[in-house]
């Protein structure tokens, strides 16, 4: 058997399945102690746009190797700066009508640096356990999953986990694209020009079935 948990997107309604994974990992700390992580108890976990945020910081590891944050703790680290993230400048009009033309509707820069600092230069081939998370490439006009099996089988996908939470969570209109490169063994780059991974798969189940398969039959 073969456990997945997939977390939706959907900007700062995120809270919501936040709010559940906190209830969620609660039980398990009931049964098996305070320090019991919900990267302990499922084999792969996908997250789109916030949801690809909560599946990266959930995985990511601490210095012991063990997960960064408690769910809990990752909602109220969202909504303590929300208010920078989002911040809510000029008139309604503007805001709404006029500055979608313009570009994005928001810099990104204290989100990124926020994440940068973070999750620092950890990388999708450390996390604690399998993830699964989709962008969507601009240039190529193509998808693009990010996973922890592939990271290991294949150095140009093993991207920062910044680079990757950056890139799903970056909502088109609301939020610039995010452009990053990797390099392979042989030192080729990578060049990626990555937004929301919504724009891929809101859902990301589908996108896990390949990855569930795949661990399946290696057990």
């Amino acid at each position: 058997m073969v456990t997945v948990l997939s977390i939706d997107g959907g900007g700062i309604r995120g809270i919501i399945p936040g709010t559940l994974l906190g209830c969620l990992e609660s039980q398990p700390q009931e049964l098996d102690g305070p320090n019991a992580r919900i990267a302990d108890y499922f084999d792969v976990i996908a997250g789109t746009s916030l949801g690809g945020m909560l599946a990266t910081m959930l995985t990511a590891p601490n210095k012991d190797n063990r997960s960064m944050y408690e769910a809990k703790e990752i909602i109220g680290f969202y909504l303590k700066r929300c208010p920078k993230i989002f911040p809510q400048k000029g008139s309604k009009y503007f805001r709404g009508s006029l500055a979608s033309l313009m570009g994005p509707k928001y810099s990104g820069k204290y989100l990124r640096r926020m994440i940068n600092q973070e999750l620092r230069d950890i990388t999708l081939n450390q996390t604690l356990t399998n993830v699964v998370v989709p962008a969507f490439d601009i240039r190529f006009f193509q998808p693009v999953i990010f996973s922890t099996t592939e990271a290991k089988a294949d150095t140009p996908k093993n991207s920062r986990l910044a680079d990757v939470c950056i890139s799903t969570s970056a909502a088109p209109t609301f939020l610039p694209a995010h452009y990053f490169e990797t390099k392979d063994s042989s030192g080729k780059t990578r060049r990626f020009n990555l937004i929301d991974g919504g724009v891929a798969a809101n859902n990301p189940v589908s996108i896990t079935q390949r990855q569930a398969i795949y661990l399946y039959s290696e057990k």
